[in-house]
C-alpha cells in the first residue's frame, strides 16, 4: 500500500524550467483555431511539450487539459520562449488567441484524494516527475517521497505527492488503483493489460469473430469428403470427437472438464507448462487445424495462402502496447462486452465448402474464443465500493443428437469487502447461459446464488417454449430444494433479457465444485 502524503517538499525535477520562463503573462497566436474547445473567457491548464525557434518568433506545442480531463495538443506562435515542461494557465481570448499565465511555482501537489471525484477502485495513470528518499533508521525499510503528474481522469495535469517503499525512477509511467483518500495500490505492468490496449483488441476481435455454428457445419460437411488429406481428416475427426454430449454438462465433473477445455485457459496452461490435456483444448485444436489446412490449399491459387495466413494472423492476439491507437471502435467494443455474443455467420461460398472457406470459419471461431477471453479480462475489476468482480466468459460446444450446439456461459464472482473485522466477506455467484436448442429455440438463463439462496429467470424467444417452461417451474423448484438450496424467485418470460452497459445479471446456480 502506498500512502498519499505531503510532509516534506521536494526539489523540482526540472529546476531550469522556472529560470527560463518570464513571470509576465503574454498572448500567443494559435496556428489552428480552437473550434469550440474553449469559449472566449474560459480557462484551462496547459504544459509546454516542445519549443522550436523560427525566424522572428517561437513555435510552442502545448498540451491542453480541459476541466473534464480531456487532453489535446495545440500549436502556437509566441514572441518569447518557454521551456519544455512549463506549467501554464491559459485563457481563450478568441478562437485563435490565448493568454498564457505561468502557474507561480507550479501547483502544490495533492496530499489526499476526493473520493466523490475519484471513487475507490478508480485507475490512475501518471508519470513520476520527482523522487527523494526519506531518512530512516537503520532497521527500517527505505521510504521514498514521489511526485507524480497525473495523466488521466478529471485531475489530469495535477500533481500528487506519495510515500512508497518503491524506488520509482523519474520519468517512469505507473498505474495505481484508488484504495482510499490517502491510499493507492500500484498495479505492475506484468500483472495487467493496459486498459486502452485491451479495449482496442476487444473491438478488433469482435469485428473478426464468427459464430461457431458456421464452423460446425463446415466441419461436418468436410468430414469424410473424398480427396481430403489424411492428416487433415484426422484433425477434423479429432476435433469433432472432443465435443461432449449435452447430458455430460449436467454432471459437475463433466462440466468442469468441458470448461477447462473450452480454450479460455489455453495461454495459462502454456505459461505454466501444463500441456498434458492440450489435445482436448478447443482453441488448441482449432489452431492445429488451421496449421494443417494452410499447406493443403490449392497450389493454383498462390494468393490464397497469403490471404489465409493474413486471416490467421488477424485472428491471433497481438498485445502490443500502443497508446496512440487507443481510439478503438467503441461500438464494436460495447458489442463484445454484451452477453451473449451475437450470432454472426460469415457469408459462405456457393456450393460445397472448400478448404479456404473452412479456414475462414476456423479463424473467425478463434477470434470468437478470444473475444470471450478479452471480455473476461475487461469485466474483471474492483468496483467503487471495493467489491471485487471476477468474470469468466466462454463457449462450450455440445452434442444434441446429430446437432452441434454452442453453449455460451458467463460466470461472475463478486467478493464484497469486509465492513468490520468480525464480519466475513460475502460471495455472490452469478451465471448466465445462452443457447439455441431444438425444438425449444433460443433460450437464456440468468441466476444468482448468495448464502445458499437461489433466484433465477429464464427467457425464451418462442411463445410456446415460454409456456412449456412456465409449467415446469414447480418441478425445477422441487429439484433445487432437494439439492439443498433455498429457492427464491423462479420465473420464465417470453423474449430476451434487457441489454445495457449496467445490466445486472440474475443468473443460474453454479456448483462451486464443478
Amino acid at each position: 500500500m502506498n500512502e498519499i502524503s505531503g510532509a516534506r517538499p521536494l526539489p523540482s525535477a526540472t529546476p531550469s524550467v522556472r529560470a527560463a520562463a518570464s513571470a509576465a503573462d503574454m498572448a500567443v497566436k494559435l496556428l489552428q483555431p480552437l473550434e469550440g474547445l474553449l469559449a472566449a473567457g474560459e480557462t484551462a491548464k496547459a504544459e509546454v511539450v516542445a519549443l522550436k525557434e523560427s525566424a522572428q518568433s517561437f513555435q510552442l506545442l502545448l498540451r491542453l487539459t480541459l476541466d473534464n480531463g480531456r487532453q489535446t495538443t495545440l500549436e502556437a506562435s509566441s514572441p518569447r520562449p518557454l521551456a519544455q515542461g512549463t506549467a501554464l494557465a491559459v485563457t481563450a481570448l478568441s478562437d485563435t488567441r490565448l493568454l498564457l499565465a505561468l502557474q507561480g511555482g507550479g501547483d502544490k501537489p495533492l496530499t489526499q484524494l476526493d473520493l466523490e471525484q475519484l471513487p475507490v477502485g478508480t485507475l490512475l495513470q501518471g508519470k513520476v516527475v520527482a523522487s527523494q528518499q526519506i531518512a530512516q533508521a537503520k532497521a527500517e525499510q527505505a521510504v521514498y517521497r514521489v511526485v507524480v503528474n497525473l495523466l488521466n481522469t478529471s485531475l489530469a495535469g495535477s500533481k500528487l505527492s506519495l510515500e512508497t517503499p518503491l524506488a520509482l525512477p523519474v520519468g517512469s509511467l505507473l498505474t495505481a488503483q484508488v484504495q482510499g483518500s490517502q491510499a493507492l495500490n500500484f498495479l505492475p505492468l506484468s500483472g495487467r493489460l493496459d486498459q486502452l490496449e485491451l479495449g482496442q483488441q476487444l473491438a478488433a476481435q469482435q469485428n473478426r469473430q464468427g459464430s461457431l455454428e458456421g464452423l460446425f457445419k463446415g466441419l461436418q460437411g468436410m468430414s469424410g469428403k473424398a480427396g481430403l488429406p489424411e492428416g487433415l481428416q484426422a484433425g477434423i475427426d479429432k476435433l469433432l470427437a472432443a465435443f461432449p454430449e449435452a447430458r455430460q454438462l449436467t454432471d459437475p465433473k463433466g462440466l468442469a472438464q468441458s470448461m477447462e477445455n473450452s480454450g479460455l485457459f489455453l495461454e495459462t496452461k502454456l505459461l505454466h507448462g501444463q500441456t498434458g490435456n492440450l489435445p482436448q483444448d478447443l482453441k488448441a485444436n482449432l489452431l492445429r487445424l488451421v496449421a494443417q489446412m494452410l499447406p493443403n490449399l490449392p497450389a493454383s491459387s498462390p494468393l490464397a495462402v497469403s490471404n489465409a495466413s493474413g486471416a490467421l494472423a488477424q485472428a491471433l492476439p497481438a498485445f502490443v502496447r500502443n497508446a496512440l491507437g487507443a481510439l478503438g471502435q467503441p461500438n464494436a467494443r460495447q458489442q463484445a462486452l454484451s452477453f451473449p455474443l451475437p450470432s454472426k455467420l460469415l457469408q459462405s461460398m456457393e456450393g460445397e465448402a472448400d478448404l479456404e472457406t473452412l479456414l475462414r470459419l476456423a479463424a473467425a471461431a478463434i477470434s470468437r474464443l478470444q473475444t470471450h477471453q478479452l471480455s473476461s479480462l475487461a469485466q474483471t475489476q474492483t468496483m467503487p465500493d471495493g467489491t471485487l468482480v471476477t468474470t469468466w466468459q466462454l463457449e462450450l460446444p455440445m452434442r444434441n443428437q446429430q446437432e452441434l450446439v454452442p453453449l455460451q456461459v458467463k460466470l461472475q464472482r463478486e467478493d464484497s469487502p469486509k465492513a468490520e473485522k468480525k464480519e466475513q466477506k460475502e460471495t455472490l455467484w452469478k451465471v448466465e447461459l445462452a443457447f439455441d436448442l431444438a425444438p425449444l429455440g433460443p433460450l437464456q438463463v440468468q441466476a444468482q446464488l448468495l448464502r445458499g439462496s437461489l433466484s433465477s429467470q429464464l427467457w425464451a424467444e418462442r411463445v410456446g417454449t415460454a409456456q412449456l417452461i412456465g409449467e415446469e417451474l414447480e418441478t425445477l423448484r422441487e429439484r433445487l430444494v432437494a439439492a439443498g438450496l433455498t429457492v427464491g424467485e423462479l420465473a420464465c418470460r417470453q423474449g430476451v433479457p434487457p441489454q445495457g452497459p449496467r445490466t445486472q445479471l440474475e443468473q443460474r446456480w453454479v456448483d462451486e465444485t464443478a
